[in-house]
Formats: structure tokens, C-alpha cells, sequence
């Protein structure tokens, strides 16, 4: 069976770039009638609670099949560490932080590589007791091989790493707890995990993991590592900065937040994971996508996220001319509240015309029509043209919902009140 995870990060929101990962480890799963493992890395912060990210992956549509949190799992970490430590294939060390951190700046400086030197690999059993028993405790390093690591990414093609070229990885902290390097392995292997799809890494970083599933199984072969590359920066914002709570709370559509990370797979569409390599995110195609699926919604989709006491025929009047659900409560006042038009310079003698012309209630949603028809004949103005000093005069605004369903509910009051302010 196909085996994937997804491992969110210990945040309180989720950011589009782990959305796109989610959701390519959510349909890849489905495609291939597999099972998808949530994976709760929080090491770090074992009380950790994760609820406002797992309702941000609900909100999107993920599904999983089970979760683990690694808090949980210190036993097992333990065991393969021992295991590492018996067969040789890892080294103590004893360099501070610090330590560590001036060693690299001076190979730097030297135009040396900054990678570990393995300096303790020097150290002897009776260097390593004395330091103990002086209260140092070591972190573990893994002894890599220094060989080159081939793959075949399953959306960047093929990729190579040479692991002579990278430092020894920390497997094991002094504080007695595994890195996540080591950590994600295991759960890898206790998970039976067939594809890793995540964010790019660096080949370094694969490279070693695909060592320690070698060292740890005997084989890497079983499992396929796809990269999806960091999205990048479109016409109006970096995606990867973007958070769904933000989106959700702005009132954007989750299906059309979906359909700009994964495409037409977001609708059932066929996924492939080729189409992800152009990973650009555009919040004017969001925006725009978002306008015409807030138009197909009826009003019992989104009546409880409506100002209070919003009507059906409000939201029928104005649902096709917004990009984000939270302009509704704009609308809702211009339709039914006090607002103060700007005023016109130069359209006095049209705004004063156009109180006088203001045909009488009731009104339909030929009003409008009508009402710019004989303001047209009356001043010799192109429609068009009196169109937009109405508009603002109206609703304050120089764009949105059409005013042939617009004015009917902002009535002939409002509209009388608001043509005169925008005239004196």
C-alpha cells in the first residue's frame, strides 16, 4: 500500500507552502488508495496543541487516516539509538555550541569549507570519562559514509548529493532526546512510509536520510522522496507568507484556495505531481477565483457569516461583485446604514439632476436602467459616463456590485441624501 505522512509545523496557523504540502500528500494518498499518516512533531514542545493547525487542514479538505505525535515515541527513539551506538555508526562530541559556531567562522575566513571536521573523532574513551565525570555530557554525531547518493525525485527528476560534502548530522542531544533528522526516520520506518513528499530541502539533507534508512533497514530502495519547490513570489504577494486563517477569515473559499495550490485536482481533477514544479502563487488569480466561486454560493452557504439580519436579496445583489465574503459587511452598510459620499467636484449640476430625476418607489431592477437612460437624454452624457459619479456618490466606492440589484435595497431615502452630500 501506498504509505505517506505529512508533518505539520509546530505553529498556531498553517502558511500556504505546508497547505500545497498537505495537499499533494492528500491526493497523491487518494489516487493511489493509500494511507496518510498526520505527524505531530513536537519534541520541542510536548504539550504542544495542535487544534488550530488541524482546523486549518479540515477547513482545506485534508483527510488522514491516523496521527502520531513523537512526544510519545522517546522509547522507541531510544532503541534505535542504542542500535546506532553498538554498531559503531555513531561518535560522541563535546563542542559547545559556541564552540562549534567560531570553528566555522574560521574555516570560513580561511576559505575553508564550514563543514564539521570531526575533531572528536579523536577523542578516547578516557578524554570522553573525564569529561563526564567533570559534568559534560556529549551529543551524538552519525558517521556518514562520504560516498555520492543518487535518487530519482518524484517531481524534480534526478538528483545527487555527495556526503563528503556534508557535516555529520546530530543524531542525539546532550538533553537525552533525538534530533528530528533521527526522530523522522524511525517513524518513517514504524510507519512503513513508501513516499516522502514535503518542501525542498537541500540534496545534503536527503542524502543523509536515505544513509540512515540504509544503515537502520538495510535498504533505502523502498521509499521515494518527491521535493516540492518553496512557492514563489507572484504579481501581489509570496504565497509561502500567506497564512489559511488569514484567507479563511478574509472570507476566501477553501476550494478556491486548493485550486490555486494543486490546480484542477482541487475538483477532482487528475493529479500529477509534474504539475507542481511550477510552484508560483499569485493572490490576484486567488482573488479573482475567489470572486466566482462566492458568486455560484447560495445565500443558505453563507447566511451565518453574514452581517446580522442580511436578507437573501442582499446577498443575491451583491455577491457576484466581491473577491473576499468580509466586504459583505460593507456593503451591508451602504444598503442599510448612514454612509457620508465623498464629494463630487465638477458633477454638481449631474448629482442634482439626478435627485430631481429619481424616479418614485417601489422600484424594481430596472430602476437603474431607466434612471441613467433619462439622465443620459437630460444632460447629453454617454451612460457610461454618469455611471461612475453615481456609483461613488451611491456607495462611496468606484467599483463593485451591480447597481441595477444595488439601489433597489438602498432605496430612494438613502439614495435623495446621499446625492445631495456628494453635490454640495
Amino acid at each position: 500500500m501506498t504509505r505517506l505522512r505529512f508533518a505539520p509545523p509546530a505553529t498556531n496557523s498553517l502558511f500556504l507552502g505546508s497547505a500545497r504540502v498537505a495537499l499533494a500528500n492528500h491526493l497523491h494518498a487518494q489516487r493511489h488508495s493509500g494511507h496518510l499518516l498526520l505527524r505531530l512533531d513536537d519534541l520541542a514542545d510536548p504539550g504542544h496543541q495542535p487544534d488550530p493547525v488541524i482546523h486549518d487542514l479540515s477547513w482545506l479538505g485534508i483527510h488522514w487516516h491516523d496521527a502520531m505525535r513523537q512526544s510519545e515515541r522517546g522509547d522507541r527513539y531510544a532503541a534505535a539509538f542504542a542500535r546506532l551506538q553498538r554498531d559503531g555508526f555513531v561518535y560522541p562530541c563535546l563542542e559547545t555550541e559556541e564552540e562549534l559556531k567560531a570553528k566555522a567562522a574560521f574555516r570560513r575566513r580561511r576559505g575553508q569549507s564550514a563543514i564539521y571536521d570531526r575533531a572528536m573523532l579523536r577523542l578516547t574513551p578516557q578524554q570522553l570519562r573525564d569529561a563526564e565525570a567533570g559534568g559534560k555530557i556529549p551529543h551524538w554525531r552519525l558517521r556518514l559514509s562520504g560516498r555520492e547518493i543518487r535518487w530519482n525525485d518524484m517531481v524534480q527528476g534526478k538528483r545527487e548529493a555527495h556526503l563528503a560534502t556534508v557535516s555529520d548530522p546530530v543524531v542525539w542531544l546532550a538533553e537525552g532526546v533525538p534530533t528530528p533528522i533521527l526522530a523522522s526516520i524511525i517513524d518513517d520506518i514504524d510507519n512503513r512510509t513508501t513516499h516522502i513528499l514535503r518542501g525542498e530541502e537541500s540534496p545534503g539533507n536527503t542524502a543523509i536520510q536515505i544513509e540512515l534508512l540504509e544503515i537502520l533497514t538495510g535498504h533505502a530502495d523502498h521509499v521515494r522522496f518527491g521535493h516540492l519547490p518553496l512557492l514563489a513570489e507572484g504579481k501581489a504577494a509570496a504565497g509561502g507568507q500567506v497564512s489559511l486563517r488569514s484567507l479563511r477569515q478574509d472570507g476566501v473559499q477553501a476550494a478556491t484556495v486548493a485550486e490555486c495550490l494543486v490546480g484542477l485536482a482541487a475538483r477532482g481533477g487528475p493529479f500529477r505531481l509534474s504539475d507542481l514544479k511550477d510552484a508560483r502563487f499569485d493572490m490576484t488569480r486567488l482573488l479573482d477565483a475567489n470572486r466566482s466561486a462566492l458568486s455560484g454560493l447560495a445565500f443558505a452557504e453563507v447566511a451565518d457569516r453574514l452581517p446580522a439580519g442580511a436578507t437573501e436579496a442582499f446577498w443575491l445583489a451583491v455577491r457576484g461583485g466581491m473577491d473576499l465574503l468580509k466586504e459583505a459587511r460593507g456593503w451591508w452598510e451602504v444598503v442599510t446604514g448612514t454612509i457620508v459620499p465623498p464629494v463630487i467636484e465638477g458633477e454638481q449640476a449631474l448629482l442634482r439632476q439626478a435627485a430631481v430625476s429619481l424616479p418614485a418607489e417601489p422600484w424594481g431592477k430596472d430602476v437603474w436602467g431607466h434612471w441613467v437612460s433619462d439622465l443620459a437624454i437630460v444632460t447629453g452624457r454617454d451612460a457610461e459616463d454618469i455611471e461612475i459619479p453615481l456609483r461613488l456618490a451611491l456607495t462611496g466606492e468606484d467599483s463593485g456590485p451591480d447597481l441595477a440589484n444595488l439601489l433597489p435595497l438602498i432605496g430612494r431615502t438613502r439614495a435623495v441624501s446621499r446625492l445631495e452630500i456628494a453635490a454640495a
